[in-house]
């Protein structure tokens, strides 16, 4: 296995004048036909749904229409001949379920590479199963928690997994009864975390699926998690996952789906079928959290961002401080963790009974002696990664800037001269993976050398803004879509977003705005609706088209309708904007007739202001106030305690009811951490008339230490 280069990044000046390779940047970008013109920006960013929910995964369909999940469940797709955006399932409603604790439930969404043929989307999410969930009825104690120590009865009621399946989506409904199931990996239900996985395939048809490490990072100082004391749960300890070789965790696995589901092993894997203690479906191992890759459909290369432990100093008693990475996966590799950063980064082989350190693993040939290592106990040796950096500015990468750490591994541009789309990206970013970074709001193009060193780091897309993206992806138009989280935790956020960014030609398409004075309440409802702040960049005289229920009829040609809905159901009222030369977006507003939204209100003693100060360790009580058109049912109250870290929060426990408390304690990869909060959110779903979707309401209460 070899060892590979980071290459040292130039000034641009030095580069091209070195190397005569740096290509054109994309502001500069302005040899026909992919010219921009003086006036306009080289980039334009579409939003297709400002309402994706918590958003997880996207997937472009070959007609343009997009999927996308979000991780409590719901599954989108968005038409753009309309632009609406139907619910294409609930996977909660699904005949399995959904689970959903910390961070499980709806992951990663792909589209088979024969869809227009067989109309296959694949989808990795958590089935309920039958895993111990909080009990309403017993608001001290969280029966969905697992014990942090004791037998392995104790923990096994928690043993669980996440499935890999594919439906049939006919229109734009995924049909359940469809489903072919593909894999399952095994997941440790009930402690936090990394169970993400992304899918994609190459043009073989190998199917590409990355998993966490699904260990609990709080309790290992910020370092890597070997505890294996025999009463430790043992999702404390990563060398059972990424670190084994008979695991499916912490890994990138390569596997060729069956006909009638189930799947094959392609050639080429790291360990050939047969190899006694190992799993054939591995093609990468030694990861942590591998949440976004992409594969680059010419070359068959992976490109993989695998996110970093806490740690913000190196010490020499457990290892390096925590460091992102990008690696280019050309062939099968062994990438360290938890052992190892890169060849020369070893963490020490750390005793957390004794709190001692026995020396620094070797890189060259790691050693698994954990008594959870079902697999080798000499490893393959390190392969390093092509970009490591760490919260500090890098030496190496400094367009990366400084801040949180949440590398993604995105796609390669591939330019197609024979592609006509006007909103298609030049030439002069093909060949170039994309690298974003969720917790900096980046997006960069990376141009790499003949053996993957990385030349060049480029704002990929200058002037556009994207906050918090979590999943990208290149239509077949040429444009790139995006998913935007937001900033925030775990909940749907005003910032979350479905866009497109296209590369501008002359004209830019529309910016409509959609609003209505009232968005829900009883029968019958009256709504004035508004395309107040609907804009063009080229001035261009516009034709506003309202379709009040979404059935493809257009209802108004006014810019500022009113609507009286005389019948109880949900109505995505769409407006779509054209534009002088037929350019055309929209956006939405739902109205909910025959049910009102409660009110929500979270009170919490510390308080926020005045009152006793908060300290770390203190118990934290909290009452919640719901006020709803509708019987308040306290068990429905949901109430999450969050570690709230820079721009991301870890969830630390959920309780149920209209009161309770929580123990607050910073785990130690954090401690001595800035920017920590102990973050409360209370939501609250009603119970609606019959037919119609429940409402939610949230509150959020945010602890600042007094120490």
């Amino acid at each position: 296995m070899r060892n590979r280069r980071i290459g040292t990044l130039l000034g641009t000046a030095a580069l091209a004048g070195a190397l005569g390779l740096l290509p054109l940047a994309p502001v500069q970008a302005t040899t026909a036909p992919d010219a921009a013109t003086s006036a306009a920006p080289a980039f334009q960013k579409v939003t297709l749904n400002d309402r994706p929910g918590e958003p997880m995964a996207l997937a472009v369909l070959p007609d343009l229409r997009v999927l996308h999940t979000a991780r409590t469940g719901e599954i989108r797709v968005h038409d753009p001949r309309s632009g609406v955006n139907f619910l294409a399932a609930d996977m909660k409603k699904s005949p399995a379920g959904l689970y959903q604790h910390d961070e499980e439930g709806v992951q990663g969404i792909a589209v088979d590479p024969d869809f227009a043929r067989n109309h296959w989307v694949y989808l990795y999410y958590s089935p309920r199963l039958t895993t111990p969930m909080d009990d309403p009825a017993t608001p001290g104690v969280n029966e969905g928690d697992a014990p942090q120590t004791g037998t392995p009865a104790d923990f096994a009621p928690y043993k669980g997994y996440t499935r890999l399946s594919r439906f049939k989506l006919t229109g734009n409904t995924l049909d359940y009864a469809s489903e072919q199931k593909i894999i399952d990996i095994p997941a440790d239900r009930g402690i936090c975390c990394h169970v993400g996985g992304k899918i994609d395939f190459d043009l073989r048809g190998n199917l590409f699926l990355s998993t966490g490490d699904d260990s609990n990072p709080f309790s290992s100082d910020g370092y890597a998690p070997i505890d294996d004391r025999p009463d430790r749960n043992p999702v404390y300890d990563a060398r059972r996952t990424s670190g084994n070789t008979d695991d499916l965790r912490g890994k990138v696995l390569r596997i060729r789906v069956k006909r009638h589901g189930g799947y094959e092993i392609p050639d080429g894997n790291l360990f050939a079928p047969g190899t006694p203690k190992t799993r054939p479906e591995i093609y990468a191992m030694g990861l942590r959290n591998p949440f976004r890759f992409g594969v680059d459909k010419r070359t068959g290369e992976v490109y993989v961002g695998d996110y970093s432990p806490d740690a913000r100093t190196a010490r020499p008693d457990r290892g390096p401080a925590g460091q992102g990475r990008w690696m280019v996966v050309d062939r099968p590799a062994n990438y360290g963790w938890p052992f190892c950063v890169t060849r020369d980064q070893p963490y020490q082989d750390y005793d957390f009974a004794t709190q001692k350190s026995a020396g620094a693993f070797d890189c060259s040939a790691p050693v698994n002696d954990s008594r959870h290592n079902t697999g080798l106990t000499r490893l393959p040796p390190v392969t390093d990664a092509e970009i490591v950096y760490g919260y500090g500015a890098s030496a190496e990468f400094p367009q990366l800037g400084t801040g949180g750490i949440g590398p993604m591994g995105g796609p390669a541009y591939r330019y197609d001269r024979h592609n006509t789309a006007e909103n298609r990206w030049p030439a002069s970013l093909a060949g170039k993976p994309l690298f974003y970074e969720w917790t900096r709001d980046q997006m960069k193009a990376l141009t790499l050398g003949r053996h993957n060193e990385v030349l060049a780091i480029d704002d990929a897309v200058p002037g556009i803004r994207t906050d918090g993206p979590i999943d990208a992806e290149f239509g077949p138009d040429g444009a790139l879509y995006v998913l935007e989280y937001g900033t925030g935790y775990f909940a749907e956020l005003p910032e979350a977003q479905l866009s497109r960014i296209d590369y501008v030609r002359g004209n830019r398409t529309p910016e409509p705005k959609a609003a209505a004075d009232v968005v829900n309440g009883v029968n019958p409802l009256t709504v004035r609706f508004s395309a107040a702040g609907t804009t063009d960049a080229d001035g261009d005289a516009l034709r506003y088209a309202w379709d009040f229920d979404a059935d493809g009829t257009v209802d108004s040609t006014q810019a500022d309708p009113t609507h009286t809905f005389t019948t109880n159901g949900v109505f995505d009222a769409t407006l779509k904007v054209t534009d002088s030369t037929g350019r055309s977006a929209a956006a939405a507003v739902q109205v909910v007739v025959g049910n009102k939204a409660p009110v929500v209100s979270l009170t919490t003693d510390p308080a926020p202001h005045g009152g006793t100060a908060f300290h770390w360790g203190d118990t934290v009580t909290w009452k919640v106030d719901v006020t709803d058109d509708q019987p308040v049912d306290c068990a429905k109250v949901t109430v999450s305690f969050v570690l709230g870290h820079d721009s991301h929060g870890h969830p630390l426990s959920t309780s149920t009811g209209c009161s309770g408390s929580f123990r607050t304690f910073v785990d130690g990869g954090h401690a001595g951490a800035d920017n920590l909060k102990a973050v409360f959110n209370a939501s609250y779903k009603d119970t609606p008339p019959a037919g119609l979707p429940s409402l939610s309401g949230s509150a959020e209460v945010a602890l600042t230490p007094a120490d």
